[in-house]
């Protein structure tokens, strides 16, 4: 996947939060201030100030008059993907974001996949629907979109590569089986440790058997880590929405989440012999080890979704102090949804790990039969972004490029 882009840098935190009528409250707080406060509330930085002049992201609708006199509506918040499974929400305005990659939000859409690479222990690459901060355990990565264009358009893999695979496993392949391959074999392994931490080495069968299963497997990975998302297929077991257990095996709430004064579980933790999650006097049951277990950089993924969401240390009268009270119901639902997509990986783990072990000791498509077909190294053009013009893109105070 040549063409990779720096993940997106907010600058400020407010602009992203765990449900989408916290970014409402904070953009009203934000526009009802004026003059200092409204600076103070908004903490400029290097890249943008409330007079900043920057053009709308593209396909969104927010304004793009400066800051200083805004007090129109409310950006319409869209879900991202925080690290490798927390959707959470932000505000898509540029005039909020330090970096807000639009050539990203350019390709963003019903069809897009994007791959985040890991330099911490846990999963080598992480794959979501939703556009990723690329948020990680040790810095911020850098975000590989399948498609170099809107509509799942030509494919962001080194030129020659799909009919390389094509004529030598005697099968059609496409974006997506790549993309399945990759997510069978790297989600199940370690990240390599050396000087590119943002490059995964994803070894490639020579026999078509093997590529079969592996692509089989990682469309079902791929199915789970964008929750229900992508790779949809009743017949094969992914059916369109949200993954669940099977009939017996779905967790419940036992007893209601949160039951204290503050609002908040004081803290998450886990009963094995019972297979509870408890949050403060909150219980899910059951909840499989795996899922309590589940690592990434180091992690644990329930833990590290949790603290997302309980109140932390924010100054008074910030926009970061601008959240919830009590614990939404919603929240309860989607750390259901986190535990089943977690559950349902974990057990895909010892299939993975002998999809590796067939890889290893079979025949493969080495970098020197790549580099022989041409395929390898990609042009330099293959890491530049794609010339794109699907939206009418509105610039600094409403105006337009003309073409």
């Amino acid at each position: 996947m040549p063409w990779s882009v720096p993940a997106l840098r907010t600058g400020r935190d407010w602009v992203r939060a765990q449900d989408p009528d916290t970014l409402r409250a904070r953009w009203q707080r934000l526009i009802g201030a004026s003059g200092e406060q409204r600076s103070d509330l908004f903490r400029p930085s290097r890249s943008r100030t409330l007079r900043s002049a920057v053009a709308q992201l593209p396909g969104r609708a927010a304004a793009t008059g400066r800051l200083a006199r805004e007090q129109g509506a409310c950006p319409d918040p869209e879900p991202i993907r925080h690290g490798a499974f927390d959707r959470q929400w932000l505000l898509p305005d540029q005039r909020l974001l330090d970096a807000a990659r639009p050539e990203l939000w350019r390709v963003a859409d019903a069809h897009q996949l994007f791959a985040v690479v890991s330099e911490a222990p846990g999963p080598a690459v992480v794959f979501s629907a939703e556009l990723p901060d690329g948020h990680r355990q040790r810095g911020r990565g850098a975000v590989l979109p399948l498609h170099r264009r809107p509509g799942g358009q030509e494919p962001n893999l080194a030129p020659g590569l799909l009919a390389l695979l094509s004529d030598r496993l005697g099968l059609p392949v496409t974006a997506g089986d790549v993309a399945a391959w990759t997510a069978a074999v790297a989600c199940g392994q370690e990240p390599p440790q050396g000087d590119t931490p943002d490059a995964v080495p994803v070894p490639l069968p020579a026999a078509a058997e093997l590529w079969q299963r592996g692509t089989a497997l990682g469309r079902r990975v791929l199915w789970l880590t964008t929750y229900g998302a992508r790779c949809t297929d009743p017949a094969a077991d992914r059916p369109a929405g949200r993954p669940r257990m099977p009939g017996g095996q779905r967790p419940f709430v036992r007893r209601p989440v949160p039951d204290s004064p503050a609002g908040f579980p004081s803290a998450i933790a886990y009963d094995p012999e019972e297979q509870a999650l408890l949050l403060g006097d909150g219980r899910i049951a059951p909840v499989p080890a795996g899922a309590w277990e589940y690592r990434v950089g180091g992690e644990r993924v329930l833990e590290s979704w949790f603290a997302e969401r309980i109140p932390g240390e924010a100054a008074p009268g910030s926009l970061e102090a601008v959240r919830p009270t009590a614990w939404p119901r919603s929240w309860t639902t989607e750390l259901i949804d986190l535990v089943t997509v977690l559950a349902l990986l974990a057990d895909l783990h010892s299939e993975q790990s002998a999809l590796l072990g067939l890889l290893a000791a079979g025949p493969r498509i080495g970098a020197a039969e790549l580099r022989t077909a041409g395929v390898l190294p990609a042009p330099g053009w293959a890491a530049c972004p794609a010339s794109v013009l699907a939206h009418r893109e509105e610039g600094p105070e409403g105006q337009f490029a003309l073409l």
